[in-house]
């Protein structure tokens, strides 16, 4: 397993050289299978809650572990035991198959924590 603060892969650095931004079909196909995820400004959006800070602390360091390697980046925020992440693909200007790569693993992250995990953000 490669250390936290390793640089990606030669693999990771050329699929992102690949990369290109996805078209509004694509974007709807990927958020069917992805129903705890919103659209928000162009963003893919998620907001969960935790039984408290330091679940969502701890949820917040595997995403960054994850994110990390990939070399892929979450907007995101923390108040107590809310976590909201934003994901976009600034290099394609849009939304990418990595943005929907990077909502699959904070899924599967978040499946054993999340206490309760609400569809996007509440409205502000």
């Amino acid at each position: 397993m490669p250390r936290p603060d390793s640089p990606p892969s030669p693999a990771t650095a050329a699929a992102r050289i690949r990369q290109r931004a996805l078209d509004a079909t694509e974007v709807a196909e990927h958020l069917a299978a992805r129903p705890a995820w919103v659209l928000n400004a162009g963003k893919l959006e998620r907001e969960l809650r935790f039984a408290d800070f330091r679940s969502a602390f701890a949820f917040m360091t595997a995403v960054a572990l994850a994110a990390e390697r990939m070399d892929h980046h979450p907007e995101w925020s923390n108040a107590y035991n809310r976590v909201r992440i934003q994901l976009t693909t600034h290099s394609v200007g849009g939304l990418s198959d990595l943005d929907f790569e990077l909502a699959s693993i904070i899924d599967a992250l978040a499946a054993p924590l999340a206490g309760v995990a609400t569809k996007g953000a509440p409205a502000e």
